[in-house]
């Protein structure tokens, strides 16, 4: 009885669907059903939009600078360059599965010595294998393919693409970063200027105090302790305004750099006094389980875990053998001429096996490698979702709490100016002493000025709690593609020598 032997794309197809190495399956991380902080969510309504969130801030300015950073920023073009490089890495990974084809053309021309054996002849007669001078004429096709059995080819490619799409994700975190840092510092800029002009009115006021002081003190009603006293207290909240100044250029000169701009530029066009956004009345509800979708950087970090296990396969695969197919076929003669002739056709075909049987431990020490690689990327992932957990709550709790904070602030501050108007008149009336002005005084400053930093406070707060749930990557999806594009042929040209 005759046994058929399989057929070689039955055999292949069997062999290539085992492919050594873990499966990779994402893992189910534990998460909370709701946050600790959900009051703070759960009060409000849910039309706000995690897409565009700085609009919920109604501010055009702000608009017009998160549209320039989108188009500018060195950090996205920076993650642009990444993703074509992981890209392009896919591409050297995915051709290695494939035949590999070669041309090649050669000519040599030869001269053998007749001086030693077996050319040698003993009657000093002409050589029997052929005259001393040769031409040789070569052309033809070199193929070679490895086969991959084991699947280690396959491997290498699932961790490829799964860099590709870590690359891609980590250009969507330095969009969300991107986002939260722009409205930040304009946040910060419009307080400091808020406190500037609140310092400006106090410092006004202060003026007209240090007057009444004087007048008092001519008129033989007052004292020269009140006059010190009251150009102390002008003299030491004016020292407040380099103070705040500095932080007002630190926040333009930080803008610009965001924008893609040296840091002046936008000094003529911020430097005008504007206000703090005002609050959204919303803050989009989430659960904790949509994170791991949502947020950049847990999807970057999962997709890194998938590339380190298709690594351990890549490394384990090194331990069976390796089936490579290599031919060529072509054609050789003495003459040029001759080349398209049958007789000078020629072929070959190798098929050729390669086990490693001794290599020092190498493979095995690199499979251990692969296997501590992939333990640290799922830490690295685990760690990552329990990061983002704790940034929403905090941003949760800092958004209610400040909340509250500006509520008893607001009170302070119509509380500090009425008892302000009431010892003044009363100091002008000779019932009240000097000093109760100044105090008064301080105390309106100080509460205005904390009012302001609330503000900012809450402001930064409700950003953060956009940051942390990984809004404002998904609308840009089309636009990074265009202006990655553009990109790539801005740099291609500007590559590109130019002719003189």
């Amino acid at each position: 009885m005759r046994l058929r032997a399989p057929s070689f794309s039955l055999l292949l197809t069997t062999t290539v669907a085992c492919a050594v190495g873990p499966r990779y399956k994402r893992p189910e991380l534990p998460v909370p059903k709701a946050w600790q902080e959900a009051q703070a969510v759960e009060a409000t309504a849910s039309s706000a939009t995690l897409e565009r969130w700085w609009t919920a801030f109604h501010d055009p300015i702000l608009d017009r600078l998160v549209a320039r950073a989108l188009e500018g920023n060195l950090d996205l073009k920076i993650a642009g360059a990444r993703i074509r490089e992981a890209r392009a890495a896919r591409g050297i990974a995915s051709a290695a599965g494939l035949p590999q084809v070669g041309v090649e053309g050669a000519y040599s021309r030869t001269r053998r010595s007749d001086a030693v054996p077996p050319f040698k002849s003993a009657s000093g007669g002409s050589s029997p294998f052929g005259p001393r001078e040769q031409n040789a004429f070569e052309a033809g096709f070199d193929a070679g393919w490895e086969i991959d059995v084991f699947g280690g080819v396959k491997r290498d490619k699932e961790a490829a693409l799964a860099e590709f799409e870590a690359a891609e994700e980590a250009r969507r975190d330095v969009l969300v970063t991107l986002l939260a840092d722009v409205a930040r510092n304009y946040a910060e800029l419009r307080a400091a200027q808020q406190q500037l002009q609140i310092l400006e009115d106090t410092l006004r006021s202060e003026r007209d105090t240090l007057e009444l002081a004087k007048a008092r003190l001519d008129a033989g009603l007052g004292t020269e302790l009140d006059v010190a006293r009251a150009e102390g207290l002008l003299t030491a909240n004016a020292a407040q305004g380099p103070a705040l100044e500095r932080l007002a250029k630190q926040a333009i000169y930080r803008l610009g750099v965001l924008l893609g701009q040296h840091p002046g530029a936008l000094s003529s066009e911020l430097e005008p006094q504007g206000m703090i956004p005002s609050l959204p009345p919303e803050v989009p509800p989430t659960l904790p389980s949509e994170l791991l979708s949502r947020r950049p950087d847990l999807r970057r970090a999962e997709r890194e875990l998938a590339a380190a296990t298709a690594r351990v396969g890549v490394a384990r695969a090194d331990l069976f053998p390796r089936f490579t197919i290599l031919g060529s076929v072509g054609r050789r003669s003495e003459d040029a001429a001759d080349l398209s002739s049958g007789i000078s056709q020629s072929w070959s075909i190798l098929p050729i096996v390669r086990w490693p049987i001794f290599s020092g431990g190498r493979i095995r020490a690199n499979i251990r490698v692969q296997d501590a690689r992939q333990e640290q990327a799922l830490r690295q992932y685990e760690k990552a979702v329990l990061t983002a957990l704790e940034e929403v709550e905090n941003a949760l709790s800092a958004h209610t709490r400040e909340q509250r904070r500006q509520e008893s602030l607001r009170a302070s501050v119509a509380a500090n100016r009425l008892a302000l108007g009431l010892a003044t008149d009363r100091y002008t009336s000779g019932l009240e002493s000097f000093l109760s002005v100044l105090d008064a005084q301080r105390s309106v400053y100080a509460a205005e000025d904390q009012l302001v930093q609330s503000e900012r406070n809450g402001v930064v707060a409700l950003i953060s709690i956009y940051k942390s749930l990984g809004g404002g990557w998904s609308f840009d999806e089309v636009a990074s593609a265009t202006q990655q594009a553009a990109e790539t042929g801005r740099v291609a040209a500007a590559a590109t020598p130019k002719r003189q």
